[in-house]
């Protein structure tokens, strides 16, 4: 729902920063400290006392409180621009078509059995982490996933085997929602969510349980629930710890994603303390497993937590440490092609709070040389793409305008 849908009059663009700052839960020191400014400036700005802010400041607030539409924060309803929310793909009706529909009885054919539905999921995972445009390759593997992982609950006779399927259902649902993330269809989108959810728990699975929690938890955060993000979180993690001790790989990476997870939140909230401490504690889970380990779900993996110090030290305002921790982190050991240009983006998002947007443009360039459909659904490459667009030197507007028109903020 957006601002204009509770109110009849234009509300000045002060009081929209004030009504969106007040729906996230965020105080206005929080708020302040995460723009670079003072709790009193953006008082000011909220009572319209000072002009409304240039569009680079602007694009910074609208990012910070994941405002999907630029024209709910400026009230510009003639030019609506998209920054969290990417284009729909070409597949996507056909994915909420076999969402939607829901076998039910065994004359819709014989479900395959569960380690072939396994062999064909981790062939999904593999095309998705080595594909440049892995929507497409997700939305044409997805439909028939679904219909046959659904199936397969259904037609499961007993209670061992249909928790075997209820498992591997969660899976898929949950590599749906890489399919479906930022696309506009947000209710399919938690719709989606919550099946993985219901069969993860049906499972009794400890891998499915926090595969769902972890991908639930990221959908809260981006929606601006952090609050849901942190208890969905934290009760998993209460769940499997008693389970750790004698864990396998994948349920152990599992718990560090989730812990990555609590500290990504903490470092959207400002919190300093608590997101570090949250990431070194996912640090002592990373190290400790197999050399060359990589979660197919989450990434989790001794070569990902760099990345995730740069986001994190990019989500806390923090320029200068982004750019030290983005020195330190090796992109080249990621395997996973949408993950590495997904911390292209976030170091983009570093060189620019550091004052190098040159440096900015350029990393977001060799992101979408690696993976064109990972930037193109970003709303934070979105966001500094057309800010940069605005930029005074004449050379960095055309390769930003250029980039742009690539990733559809702009038309040719």
């Amino acid at each position: 729902m957006s601002i204009t849908d509770v109110a009849p009059e234009p509300i000045a663009f002060g009081e929209r920063l004030r009504i969106l700052r007040t729906r996230r839960g965020m105080s206005r020191p929080v708020l302040a400290g995460l723009l670079g400014r003072s709790p009193s400036w953006l008082k000011q700005v909220e009572r319209g006392e000072i002009h409304t802010p240039p569009l680079p400041m602007i694009l910074r607030i609208a990012e910070v409180l994941r405002v999907r539409d630029l024209s709910d924060l400026t009230g510009d309803q003639s030019m609506p621009t998209a920054l969290f929310i990417g284009p729909g793909h070409p597949r996507l009706p056909e994915v909420r078509a076999a969402v939607d529909a829901f076998p039910l009885a065994r004359a819709d054919g014989q479900a395959p059995d569960a380690a072939h539905l396994r062999a064909r999921l981790d062939r999904a995972w593999a095309a998705r982490h080595s594909a440049p445009n892995h929507r497409e390759v997700l939305g044409s593997l997805l439909p028939g996933l679904i219909r046959d992982a659904q199936l397969a609950v259904r037609q499961a006779d007993a209670a061992p085997e249909r928790r075997t399927a209820q498992a591997v259902l969660a899976e898929v649902y949950s590599l749906s929602q890489f399919f479906l993330a930022y696309q506009p269809d947000s209710a399919l989108l938690w719709r989606v969510a919550e099946r993985g959810m219901v069969a993860a728990q049906e499972s009794e699975d400890p891998h499915a349980l926090g595969m769902v929690a972890w991908l639930t938890a990221e959908a809260h955060r981006d929606s601006g629930h952090y609050d849901g993000a942190d208890a969905v979180t934290m009760e998993c993690l209460r769940h499997l710890g008693p389970e750790l001790p004698d864990a396998d790989d994948h349920v152990r990476a599992i718990a560090g994603a989730l812990q990555v997870a609590a500290g990504y939140t903490a470092a959207r909230r400002g919190d300093t303390g608590a997101a570090w401490g949250w990431w070194d504690k996912a640090d002592r889970i990373a190290q400790s497993l197999p050399d060359g380990y990589y979660h197919p779900v989450t990434s989790f993996s001794r070569a990902v937590m760099g990345a995730h110090a740069v986001t994190f030290a990019v989500e806390l305002n923090a320029g200068g440490e982004s750019v030290r921790q983005a020195a330190r982190a090796d992109a080249r050991c990621i395997p996973s092609r949408p993950r590495r240009a997904r911390h292209r983006i976030e170091e983009a998002r570093g060189y620019q709070l550091d004052g190098q947007p040159d440096t900015a443009l350029a990393t977001l360039e060799k992101a979408h040389e690696n993976a064109p459909e990972t930037i193109r659904y970003n709303g934070y490459a979105r966001r500094i793409i057309l800010e940069e667009t605005e930029a005074k030197s004449p050379e960095r507007r055309r390769r930003a305008s250029d980039l742009a028109v690539k990733v559809g903020v702009l038309t040719a």
